[in-house]
């Protein structure tokens, strides 16, 4: 209910009931398949992206300026084989006609097995029904003119590529070789005895599992969900992206490597980067009570604005990243809006409404499309507010709806799927530990600070005054018996035992057994069912935040303000709350994103070192994932061809329609010839050419056949 509710805020504030391009419906009818399946953010981005993928082949194949992606192409080694097609049909219905029917049947395929399949194909065919087509017209001879036959056709063929992309949907995407090294921690139970490898992913069993859509999992104890990832067909990801970590049996596929994360070390105290990681999630939980009375200003005068060069690297650079007693980050806002010239005004709360607020509404649930599939609706607000020009990268013509939505979410759906790619392919070979998991491990064990006093491991919690103490005689948590006299004890959130009814009742900070420790989420939650390094949403969001500026050609959300409102008492679901109401607010995309990254902190649900890495990573996949896409429908590599990226790095991809080889040259601004090399054109016209050793400068790019000059572009070389 809660996402369906916000689905529908994000159209009422933009005045968006109204006539949507086919495309958008069709967009939210697998956004309502994702909502009513099983949570599964990489299985969904590639239902995203495959839907996109029809979406925009069945407008770009009536569209000379445009080049499909899968149709009449060979991707990943499978090719979709066409020649041609024409219809006595209207373009406009043609393209409404082949984009219905390849969406409704890739649907009727991908979520024929979902807990509410039957609510979803209702949806699906009254669609179909208010459009008036015909549900039981299957034939694929898209050689009859009918553009129906053709939308049949492009369905059949992604649901035969997804056969056989890696990610094993035949069998239900179950995982072929990885299993967990370590035993289940039983959440009924205080602490986590059975922990063997404190570096490592552990199950959860959990009584009446409930994933992040709401739905049960039967025998409560869900598997890591896509460990393999890694090897699923990209999008725009690159071989020279890729490291195989070779294991016993099996090769995991990495793209865009970000090293492995922080071990634990014996001693040390907060000095171990892992102590001080999960110590940190645990003292971020004594800011999830609006009782302590401490107010911020949560408006873009004060939140966001944050430059990726204060990226930590060090763990002192961490901690002076991550403030661990107040939250946040350095991130100094902007005073001015800079679309409207006028200045943020400022919005002054409760810290712990906001961080409450935050935690659920980027936990994307319950009802949850996933965080993909979240960034899709962000695309949707932002495409219906009135206020946004729909101008490809914020320039040249004013684009149909139908096209705009095409192309971005095309756009959109790649770059989701290239995400999940890498993100699971990091987090199934590192296989690292939760907060659950880790916090109540090292606090079963005692404290790491000091040898000399009582309750001392190596693999201990570190001693931090007013955060993480020792239980001492005479403290109230010692027990009827001084039972708990040398145990460790957080000032955190106190978790789901004290709430009854999550619509009266409201947890509160205060001291806890470390035994005890519970992140911000529902009971029958708790945390994802895979490993935390790296975070999800960190690069989801990073990545959507790139896509989404330079769609737009802004950095800023239409008017330079994106909202959403927190409705007091009535907005939080794992607890009352919030106390007040107010606004999340975010001057631009990157300021959302930062937010997203920080809220999976204050949940509980990542540590700081698996946040870093997933917004670095993120960008850089946002930024080629955009560069890739974006060659389809520049018209170039229809009519000419296209040099990507420009300016260039280490190397360029030349795309060019022919069907035979020419000798590629970069000439200098002088007209001398610096460097060439025979192409060598694959079965998609394109070609890679190193122009590493080239200085940073103009060069022109040019295709010869002899003294004879092809095709010349400009070439910046960074």
């Amino acid at each position: 209910m809660f996402r369906k509710l916000l689905l529908m805020f994000f159209l009422l504030l933009s005045g968006a009931i109204f006539s949507q391009s086919i495309a958008r419906q069709w967009n939210e009818e697998v956004l309502n398949g994702i909502r009513n399946d099983y949570a599964r953010p990489t299985i969904h981005a590639r239902n995203l992206f495959h839907s996109s993928v029809i979406i925009y082949d069945m407008w770009a194949a009536f569209n000379d300026q445009a080049d499909t992606y899968f149709l009449g192409k060979t991707v990943d080694s499978f090719t979709c084989e066409f020649d041609g097609f024409e219809t006595e049909e209207s373009i406009a219905e043609a393209q409404r006609k082949a984009i219905s029917y390849g969406v409704y049947r890739l649907m009727q395929e991908r979520f024929s097995n979902s807990p509410e399949a039957l609510e979803i194909m209702e949806s699906i065919d009254n669609l179909m029904d208010n459009l008036g087509f015909d549900k039981n017209y299957t034939d694929t001879n898209y050689h009859n003119g009918n553009p129906a036959a053709l939308g049949n056709y492009m369905a059949q063929k992604i649901i035969e590529f997804g056969l056989q992309d890696g990610s094993n949907e035949a069998n239900n995407y179950a995982n072929q070789f990885y299993e967990p090294l370590n035993e289940p921690l039983n959440m009924d139970i205080s602490g986590n005895p059975d922990l063997q490898f404190p570096n490592n992913w552990q199950p959860l069993k959990i009584e009446a599992y409930v994933d992040q859509s709401g739905h049960n999992i039967p025998g409560g104890q869900p598997p890591f969900l896509s460990p393999e990832w890694g090897r699923v067909a990209p999008f725009s990801l690159k071989e020279e992206d890729r490291t195989i970590f070779s294991v016993p049996g099996y090769d995991f596929w990495v793209y865009h490597d970000p090293g492995p994360p922080c071990y634990i070390q014996d001693g040390l105290g907060e000095e171990d980067a892992y102590k001080w990681n999960f110590s940190l999630v645990s003292a971020w939980g004594a800011h999830l009570s609006p009782a302590d009375s401490v107010k911020v200003d949560i408006s873009p005068r004060s939140k966001g604005n944050l430059s990726m060069d204060l990226y930590p690297q060090t763990l002192q650079e961490y901690k002076d990243f991550y403030n661990f007693e107040e939250g946040g980050d350095p991130s100094q806002g902007r005073e001015m809006n800079a679309v409207t010239g006028q200045p943020y005004q400022p919005q002054i709360v409760y810290r712990g409404d906001y961080t409450r607020a935050l935690a659920e509404f980027w936990a994307d649930g319950p009802n949850s499309e996933t965080p993909p599939g979240h960034w899709f609706v962000l695309l949707n607000y932002v495409s219906d507010n009135p206020a946004t020009v729909k101008k490809f990268k914020g320039s040249g013509r004013i684009l149909s709806d139908l096209e705009w939505d095409a192309k971005s979410y095309f756009i959109l759906g790649g770059t989701m799927h290239d995400v999940a790619v890498s993100a699971w392919g990091i987090k199934g070979y590192y296989d690292f530990i939760r907060p659950v998991s880790a916090i109540r491990y090292m606090g079963e064990k005692g404290q790491s600070s000091d040898p000399n006093q009582p309750s001392y491991d190596p693999h201990g919690l570190p001693i931090i005054p007013g955060r993480i103490e020792l239980i001492k005689e005479g403290d109230s948590l010692a027990g009827a018996f001084n039972e708990n006299l040398g145990k460790m004890k957080l000032y955190t959130w106190r978790g789901p035992e004290n709430i009854v009814n999550p619509n009266i009742d409201e947890a509160g900070v205060g001291w806890i057994l470390s035994s005890e420790w519970w992140p911000y989420q529902r009971p029958s939650f708790v945390t994802p069912p895979f490993a935390g390094y790296v975070s999800g949403h960190s690069t989801f969001s990073r990545a959507a935040a790139e896509v989404m500026t330079m769609l737009t050609g802004s950095e800023y959300f239409p008017g330079g303000m994106g909202t959403f409102d927190i409705e007091k008492n009535e907005f939080l679901v794992f607890e009352e709350g919030p106390s007040k109401s107010f606004q999340l607010q975010w001057a631009t995309y990157r300021d959302a994103s930062d937010q997203c990254s920080l809220s999976r902190i204050w949940g509980g649900i990542h540590v700081p070192v698996d946040d870093i890495p997933g917004r670095i990573i993120g960008k850089e996949i946002g930024l080629e994932a955009f560069s890739f896409a974006e060659k389809y429908f520049t018209g170039e590599i229809a009519n000419n061809g296209v040099v990507f990226p420009n300016p260039a790095n280490e190397t360029i991809t030349v795309l060019y329609r022919t069907d035979k080889n020419y000798e590629a040259v970069i000439f200098d601004v002088l007209g001398r010839k610096v460097l060439s090399s025979f192409t060598n054109f694959n079965s998609n016209t394109e070609f890679e050419m190193n122009v590493s050793n080239l200085k940073p400068g103009l060069y022109f790019f040019s295709l010869r056949d002899g003294k004879k000059k092809i095709w010349t572009q400009k070439l910046l070389k960074n």
